[in-house]
């Protein structure tokens, strides 16, 4: 191994080690618990270092929230692609996502509720995030009838994050989840 690639290694794995003690801080405290210092502390490097691998915590959690598209991207191609009836997985699919956000509530934040510089939906929009939404697609092509798939894919992920974003603030009771993922299943599964 030359030395370039043995530096170039190093520096992604101080980077790796830089997103996932973030992760684990925000998952922790919350995000507002974040800061450099307190990730040059946990990483045991300083604060240059931090800035020498991203801008700011800005990019951090965008690094963060591309790491939870790539997550979420396998738990909805596992939900989907585990069906072979299109109601089941669509079913499954919104489960998954809602299922999600529950289970990693701030790394879903870092992913849709937090301000990151990420471009959604546009020619630059990285990978992981249209692989997100293209299981999303696949998962609703069957229903698309005349619609616009792209148009139809939206709503139906805006209706699961509303779900999953005023469920996990309080606004809707949890106990009635699996009624609203079924009556929304029943609007768009048809």
């Amino acid at each position: 191994m030359s030395i370039r690639e043995r530096r170039d290694r190093d520096r992604a794995e101080r980077e790796r080690l830089i997103v996932t003690a973030a992760r684990e801080l925000a998952e922790a405290e919350g995000w507002d618990a974040v800061t450099t210092r307190r990730l040059a502390d946990r990483v045991e490097y300083s604060q240059p270092v931090l800035y020498s691998h991203f801008k700011g915590m800005g990019a951090i959690m965008a690094a963060v929230a591309l790491e939870g598209f790539a997550e979420l991207a396998a738990r909805l191609e596992a939900a989907r692609a585990g069906e072979a009836d299109a109601v089941r997985a669509l079913a499954g699919v919104g489960a998954a996502y809602v299922g999600f956000a529950e289970q990693r509530p701030a790394l879903y934040e870092a992913m849709f509720n937090r301000a990151v510089d990420l471009p959604f939906a546009a020619e630059d929009t990285p990978a992981p995030m249209w692989a997100a939404f293209n299981e999303l697609v696949a998962a609703l092509r069957p229903f698309a009838g005349g619609d616009d798939l792209g148009l139809l894919t939206e709503t139906y992920w805006a209706a699961l994050h509303g779900l999953a974003t005023l469920t996990r603030g309080g606004r809707l009771p949890a106990s009635a989840r699996d009624r609203r993922l079924a009556i929304l299943l029943n609007r768009f599964g048809r």
